[in-house]
């Protein structure tokens, strides 16, 4: 700026000449203040881990303990809790690790404090990695409630139908057991669920999309209410579609409890699919329009064959015995008794072919993926890869 301009310009053109070089001298957002003024979401606090001071709201959902690891009962320490853009997150790389300093552990430690969790919370504080994780550290003010309202995330371009490439990469360009291994040890990092939790997560992951009250039911295809859920007659339960007597594992975290084959069903026609392999024929289910069985095997509806089928491949790849679970596989009987085998292997791949992903499927594998589990199912986004492996 010519400052000899600014020396002969009258009183009210000197003033804005130098509100104006104060402005232009000290741009917006450049200091931590300004940084601050604005408050993040906590998907945006993890994109910009760049030692900013910001200021983020979330909800609590409990307390980090390890990189992958978040306590939500039984706190151990006062000194961070985890926080979540929604109140029932459970993907940890969807949380945030806020550290809790001395000033702050009487009010917002989880040990002292267990009703935290669920609550929402303001934090300001540096963005910075805690417990090698997305986090916000050496917090100058926390508070209960949301504080301004979050600037709003930019609308994300839709990602296209198939597979999102950055999360396959270890498995590019590979085929049959190398491909298979490769998926193993890409799916098998997941977020585990109990076997309460699966109720909530059916309810959003199978909603209808004709009718968010309600959820569609594997076989029969209805729709009904979220709420209809229990063990009367009518209601709808949790079906295995990897039945879990074929391995034994019941209802304990980890395969009895993966979202990515459990379904909503009605009560008494999961009760007459039972632990059945899957084969085509038998008589008419009258409770299921378009499904058959007989004495030892289920036919599912035309319209979810294929999704049955992958749902059984994913249980193969994820669950190879290497983690103090049965090792699940395919195989071509239909009289597998209590054996970690379920069939028919045939008929699957022929179903998986004859049904392709449809955009219920697709839209499941991805709340599942975002909201529930942080693991895919790879046979939803490249239904292709199960000749690769079985040929």
């Amino acid at each position: 700026m010519n400052m000899k301009r600014v020396t002969r310009s009258r009183s009210g053109r000197m003033f804005a000449a130098v509100v104006l070089a104060v402005a232009v001298a000290i741009p917006l957002g450049v200091t931590g203040a300004a940084s601050a003024a604005t408050t993040l979401t906590v998907a945006q606090a993890l994109a910009a881990q760049d030692g900013r001071t910001a200021t983020v709201t979330g909800y609590v959902i409990g307390q980090p303990t390890a990189t992958n690891t978040v306590l939500r009962s039984g706190f151990t320490a006062d000194t961070a809790i985890a926080i979540a853009d929604q109140a029932a997150e459970t993907g940890t790389s969807r949380m945030l690790y806020v550290q809790v300093t001395a000033a702050w552990r009487s009010t917002f430690g989880l040990l002292g404090n267990p009703s935290l969790r669920g609550r929402q919370v303001t934090a300001t504080g540096t963005l910075t990695a805690y417990f090698s994780h997305g986090g916000l550290k050496n917090p100058s003010a926390m508070s209960l409630g949301g504080g301004a309202t979050p600037s709003p995330s930019p609308t994300p371009t839709p990602a296209p139908t198939g597979t999102p490439d950055a999360y396959y990469a270890a498995a590019a360009g590979k085929t049959g057991p190398a491909l298979r291994t490769a998926l193993h040890g890409i799916i098998r990092v997941q977020t585990k669920l109990s076997y309460d939790q699966v109720w909530d997560a059916l309810k959003d992951t199978d909603q209808d999309p004709a009718n968010p009250a309600n959820v569609i039911l594997l076989y029969s295809g209805r729709s009904q209410s979220k709420t209809s859920n229990g063990g009367g007659a009518n209601d709808w339960n949790r079906e295995h579609v990897w039945a879990k007597s074929h391995g034994d594992f019941g209802t304990a975290t980890g395969p009895g409890t993966d979202v990515h084959h459990l379904r909503p069903e009605d009560v008494s026609v999961n009760s007459l699919r039972g632990n059945k392999d899957f084969d085509a024929g038998g008589g008419a289910v009258a409770e299921a329009p378009g499904c058959y069985t007989d004495a030892d095997s289920f036919e599912p509806r035309d319209a979810v064959k294929g999704d049955v089928a992958r749902m059984i491949l994913y249980m193969a790849i994820r669950y190879e015995g290497g983690d103090g679970w049965p090792d699940l596989e395919p195989n071509d009987s239909v009289s597998n008794g209590s054996a970690p085998r379920l069939g028919r292997l045939s008929k699957l791949l022929a179903w998986n072919d004859q049904d392709p992903p449809d955009a219920f499927e697709q839209r499941r594998n991805q709340r599942i993926y975002e909201r529930w589990q942080g693991n895919r199912n790879p046979f939803v986004d490249h239904p292709e890869w199960a000749r690769s492996i079985w040929g």
